[in-house]
């Protein structure tokens, strides 16, 4: 019987040892108790005298708990040898269980640290952006966010992913160091698993954002991620925008059937093959969107304007002082970019507005001059056949080829240079296209020089998307360092697109001055921004980026005004209307290669004077 009552206190003292911390402070606190109690009720029962001297059990006691706290404290003792021994007594447990008392509350006090720097704690914030994932692109979203707040007086972006909370945060402060009045908070978790998603308070974000892992499928992640958001039981009518973006396009159907009819779920991989084929015919094209896509420079508005009801779209291309209409938000829902000049404005319609900040839009006091004289009719150009070099081969050039074949003139070609025959099918006629195929190493001068360049007026270099990213950017800069040697000395015949996997390897390349440089990861994560703080630029940039809509196109500014004679922007945006366009800016030619703008101004003043050259472009919202 002893012996089972002795097993179960053993049993029932193991158990409270399994609660850590807390019960190692509360036995060793109750042992300090004990001993300071035991040693006093000595003292009052044996020495009568020193206990007098004490000022009773009151003050034995509080000796007792000062010597086992201070050691050092019992030299300045007297008294009875019994009293004496009695404080020694206490002494010496003190020394052993009050000193263990504070090694116990200071390891638990730096685990709890530890598991603080661990970033496992709740979040408790409100109208907050939640960014799920980790990877280069991280860095760009937070710094337009960080751009997008800086007229707010708090704000919030906080990062979920399966990385060091310590580590994400240097990195945070090492490439984004002034976040201004936003505040970036990290913690670390699994956004795959659910009750890590609770950590960053979903229910009261203003917006999450699902940014694919640097992982190979990381489609899979994207959309194990959305279900697990769509499948959530969410507090309150309102839920947070959430946005996403897939890699390959076979895989969008299933996304968004995965996310729901709530969220917004865009294809990267189809954003990058439209902005290759588009830049390839027009140079400049990615600078112009990224101009709109970031938050740094021209943006897309939309903003009600009473004052303009019962007046047509075209008549109101001009009524801003500062801003350039692009189109109009109607009431009832849908979004209309470049419309017919006769829409009307109805009550409740908000207009779509291409400007630098929505605190300075504002309509004129009188509409701006326009100079008729400088006006001009494009001539009718037969469309020609040309000639595109396609150097290199990745998951992307099937799609670029059959979306060239959709745009290009009947009877135009494209070679592919590639060091192997892909797997598609080459060396055939399609409906507009001839494709054919040639050896090539795209690093090799010599090979390079055997394609007979002089013969092409377009080159597109894309990124060989086998190799590491930024293994495969080193290979593109050398590639276009032969190609813009080789066209100097054969006289400037044609064009250069590239595709680059990071932005800080484009701003190495501007030394290779190619006319146009795809960062496809870059312009995906603007746009998810973009889309994050306002949802309705959804049906906008999905009109822009559709051919069968309204597309952005840099047209020659001889088609809209006369070169060399004074006008002003009021004009050109008057004669891309009789045209049925709408003119957003202007590039001029001489500065075409000059970072950071290369040449692009978007929403210029209307009233200031302009001089467009030969080789100048008007940037304009048309349909073809």
């Amino acid at each position: 019987m002893r012996l089972r009552l002795r097993a179960r206190l053993r049993y029932w003292f193991d158990g409270t040892m399994d609660r850590g911390t807390p019960a190692l402070i509360g036995w060793l606190g109750l042992a300090s108790i004990a001993l300071i109690a035991v040693v006093t009720i000595l003292i009052v029962l044996l020495t009568n005298e020193d206990t007098e001297l004490n000022n009773g059990w009151i003050g034995v006691a509080w000796m007792s708990l000062l010597r086992t706290l201070d050691p050092g404290t019992m030299g300045d003792d007297t008294g009875s040898p019994v009293f004496l021994g009695l404080m020694l007594t206490v002494t010496v447990g003190g020394i052993f269980i009050v000193s263990a008392l504070i090694g116990v509350l200071t390891t638990g006090l730096e685990a709890r640290i530890a598991q603080l720097r661990k970033g496992r704690s709740q979040l408790i914030e409100r109208g907050h952006t939640i960014i799920l994932g980790w990877s280069e692109q991280v860095f760009t979203v937070i710094g337009e966010l960080v751009t997008a707040n800086q007229s707010a007086r708090r704000s919030c972006v906080v990062i979920l992913a399966d990385r060091d909370k310590v580590g994400m945060e240097d990195q945070i402060r090492m490439r984004v160091p002034d976040t201004g009045h936003t505040r970036v908070i990290c913690r670390s978790g699994n956004p795959l698993k659910r009750a890590d998603l609770e950590l960053v308070s979903p229910d009261t974000a203003k917006a999450i954002m699902v940014m694919p892992p640097q992982v190979e499928d990381a489609d899979i992640d994207v959309i194990k991620v959305l279900l697990l958001l769509n499948n959530r039981t969410w507090s309150g009518n309102r839920r947070p925008h959430i946005v996403a973006a897939v890699q390959d396009s076979e895989n969008l159907a299933a996304a968004r059937l995965a996310a729901g009819e709530s969220a917004l779920v865009i294809d990267a991989d189809d954003i990058t093959v439209r902005m290759v084929v588009q830049s390839h015919r027009q140079a400049g094209l990615s600078t112009v969107c990224t101009d709109l896509l970031d938050f740094a420079g021209n943006e897309i508005y939309f903003r009600p304007e009473p004052a303009l009801v019962g007046q047509k779209y075209g008549e109101v291309l001009n009524s801003y002082e500062l801003g350039v209409p692009i189109g109009v938000h109607k009431a009832d829902g849908p979004v209309l970019v470049n419309p017919p000049a006769d829409t009307p404005i109805e009550a409740g319609d908000s207009m779509i507005l291409v400007a630098e900040d929505d605190l300075l839009i504002r309509l004129a006091d009188q509409s701006p001059p326009i100079v008729e004289k400088a006006i001009t009719t494009a001539p009718e150009r037969e469309p020609v056949p040309d000639r595109t070099l396609l150097i290199g081969w990745n998951a992307r050039a099937t799609k670029i080829i059959d979306l060239l074949d959709r745009l290009a003139p009947p009877g135009s070609v494209v070679d592919i240079a590639a060091p192997h025959r892909p797997a598609y099918a080459v060396e055939s006629t399609r409906e507009n296209l001839l494709v054919g195929y040639k050896v090539c190493e795209p690093t090799s001068r010599r090979s390079l020089e055997a394609l007979d360049l002089g013969t092409y007026q377009h080159i597109v270099v894309l990124s060989n998307d086998g190799v590491d990213p930024d293994r495969a950017d080193d290979r593109t800069l050398v590639t276009l360092l032969h190609l813009r040697d080789i066209e100097v000395r054969l006289g400037d015949p044609y064009s250069i697109v590239t595709e680059m996997n990071d932005d800080n390897n484009r701003e190495v390349a501007q030394v290779t001055k190619a006319d146009d440089f795809i960062v496809s990861s870059k312009l995906i994560c603007l746009l998810l921004t973009q889309l994050a703080e306002n949802r309705n630029l959804y049906a906008v940039f999905a009109d822009l980026f559709d051919p069968a809509g309204s597309e952005i196109y840099l047209k020659p500014a001889p088609d809209y005004v006369l070169p060399g004679v004074e006008a002003n922007f009021a004009t050109v945006i008057e004669s891309a209307r009789r045209r049925g366009e709408v003119a957003i800016g202007y590039r001029r030619a001489r500065h075409s290669d000059e970072p950071p703008a290369y040449g692009v101004t978007l929403n210029p003043p209307k009233c200031v004077p302009l001089v467009l050259g030969d080789r100048d472009q008007v940037i304009v919202v048309a349909e073809d």
